[in-house]
């Protein structure tokens, strides 16, 4: 008897387990978009970029901007003393107009028999060589006054106020970095999947939130045969500075797009023996059902078979379900909050 009361106890336990309810949270079944990514790296590169020299030596009288700036496509950069260029400009200017009117007096003389052709050939090629040495001067003159040759930002500042400067020496580096180039190098396989304009997406780190759209802007026509891959030079806006040339940062190429299909938050999901399964309320109950899945894009995944919008789906607590396991909705989650 004391054998079959405890049996009885044992069978009323289980009973009462049956009857426990697990608490749950759902969400509801709905429709979106779900996009196809290969992803990858890739380094930045500044397609805009100067190494600012110097044509002429002399010592740097002044520095008009400093490392960081912004600067504009022809602005003063910096000025190299050319005190005795300019002496020699002046003095080339003064040759110029003596010859000059020295011409101009011959010509105006009415008898051209006091002059021979030769002088005035002479005098001719005499203003010729004046107005190079010149036009030379001046070169040297403008040469000193240091510009910038495209529109970006001072990165690097080489030279100190009062130092020599040699010939060919360099003074800035320059670089725009409004638009930047992703170059990513993929497997052979992936030629047939990209086309010009294609959508990617750029992260500074795999944990970063902030996500710039880029286009690929070129795809190289051969393939490497050592590695076995292809390069592609993404176009990068970059208006707001958040990325740098330099930089390695990771990259999702957007293969293809499902618009309108079936999708649900992916830690819905059960994975058991590479099926995939979702419980769906029942009424009071838990109904384990088994899907078919597509595209995944970061925490929403496409389903293609299994269910049908409007279907109240388990998102969480279905670690601790069965089928047909009695369950209590403690919260359902919208799909604002998801």
């Amino acid at each position: 008897m004391a054998v079959l009361l405890s049996a009885c106890g044992v069978e009323e336990e289980v009973k009462e387990e049956d009857k426990y309810a697990v608490p749950v949270e759902t969400t509801m079944v709905v429709q979106g978009d779900v996009s196809s990514f290969y992803s990858t790296t890739a380094t930045l590169e500044a397609p805009q970029e100067a190494h600012v020299v110097t044509r002429v030596a002399g010592l740097i009288q002044s520095i008009k901007v400093e490392e960081g700036d912004r600067v504009t496509k022809g602005q003063l950069l910096a000025v190299i003393d050319s005190k005795r260029q300019k002496f020699e400009l002046d003095r080339s200017q003064a040759e110029v107009e003596i010859i000059e009117q020295e011409l101009n007096r011959l010509k105006k003389i009415n008898n051209q028999e006091f002059f021979s052709a030769d002088s005035m050939a002479k005098l001719e090629y005499n203003l010729q060589a004046a107005m190079a040495k010149r036009d030379l001067a001046a070169l040297y003159v403008q040469e000193s006054m240091i510009r910038s040759p495209i529109e970006g930002v001072v990165a690097t500042r080489f030279i100190k106020s009062g130092n020599m400067a040699k010939e060919f020496d360099e003074l800035f580096y320059i670089v725009n970095q409004d638009e930047l180039y992703g170059i990513v190098h993929l497997p052979e396989q992936q030629l047939q999947h990209l086309r010009l304009g294609q959508d990617a997406q750029i992260s500074a780190s795999k944990h970063s939130q902030e996500i710039t759209h880029a286009k690929v802007l070129r795809i190289s026509p051969i393939v490497d045969a050592q590695s076995g891959t292809f390069k592609v030079t993404l176009s990068v806006p970059n208006q707001k500075a958040t990325l740098k040339a330099g930089m390695f940062t990771r990259v999702q190429l957007r293969y293809d797009t499902h618009k309108n299909v079936i999708t649900v938050p992916y830690n819905a999901l059960i994975n058991q023996d590479n099926e995939f399964a979702l419980y769906i309320i029942d009424g009071s109950n838990a109904s384990r059902r088994t899907v078919e899945v597509g595209y995944r894009e970061g925490d929403t995944v496409e389903v293609l078979a299994g269910i049908v919008t409007g279907d109240q789906i388990v998102v969480r607590g279905h670690q601790n379900l069965k089928d047909q396991s009695l369950v209590e909705v403690i919260r359902s989650l919208d799909v604002a909050s998801k």
